[in-house]
């Protein structure tokens, strides 16, 4: 296999950690800049974006592969929503899939918020994850045709509660997206919300659900494993 880091004189390490401080955490640029600086390492801005676009999605990829291969329950239920986000002052649509454990399956970015993007929406995700049991929306009638067009109309459920593991997925987004001010295109932002999605996945342990022991376990074993990242 190639190695991703052959040309780069800085060492693999230095750049894992600054890609998964500025795709995990709500930092800008320069937040990831002004905390390695603190370290000792001495990096710009720039050097920091070039290389969360250049890595970034070879992580997150890799990442999703493990994941999806050891998912063995992701369809039973799904939850969609959507969220507005502006690009340059253009309002862009921001659907997002999560399991019934949390897991967040596919984020996807579109101009619109009608039939055509909820169709390409479910039909990306299907094509990964299957066909699932039962599917929670909110009230969007764009849902309900796309689910007309499929087949599987009759496993949608809507309810004012029901929802709100999909709407609790966007958080992390919403954090990022006040630290960076905004997104500049439509590519960065499908490239960002991809990549955040696989490393939330991979981080998230639901800390109010365990012991501290097993927390801290489960916690060291996934930054053991961010750390052999295309080793």
């Amino acid at each position: 296999m190639c190695n991703p880091f052959k040309y780069f004189k800085t060492s693999p390490e230095i750049i894992r950690l600054a890609v998964m401080m500025y795709i995990r955490f709500p930092l800008s640029l320069r937040n990831v800049e002004d905390l390695l600086h603190e370290r000792g390492i001495d990096i710009t801005h720039e050097t920091v974006r070039f290389w969360w676009n250049r890595f970034g999605p070879m992580f997150a990829a890799r990442i999703r592969k493990r994941r999806v291969s050891s998912l063995k329950f992701s369809n039973w239920t799904w939850h969609l929503d959507e969220v507005f986000v502006k690009i340059n002052g253009e309002l862009h649509y921001l659907w997002r899939a999560v399991d019934h454990e949390g897991e967040v399956l596919e984020a996807y970015v579109t101009r619109r918020r009608d039939r055509k993007a909820a169709l390409r929406f479910l039909r990306r995700t299907m094509k990964r994850y299957g066909n699932p049991h039962v599917v929670v929306t909110d009230r969007l009638k764009s849902y309900k045709a796309a689910m007309k067009l499929i087949g599987n109309a009759g496993r949608q459920e809507t309810g004012r509660w029901l929802n709100n593991r999909a709407e609790n997925s966007h958080l992390p987004f919403r954090r990022k997206e006040r630290a960076m001010g905004k997104f500049r295109s439509f590519e960065t932002l499908q490239k960002f919300v991809s990549a955040q999605s696989s490393v939330h996945n991979h981080f998230s342990h639901e800390r109010h659900l365990s012991r501290r022991e097993t927390f801290k376990q489960n916690r060291s074993a996934a930054l053991a494993e961010w750390r052999q990242l295309a080793a």
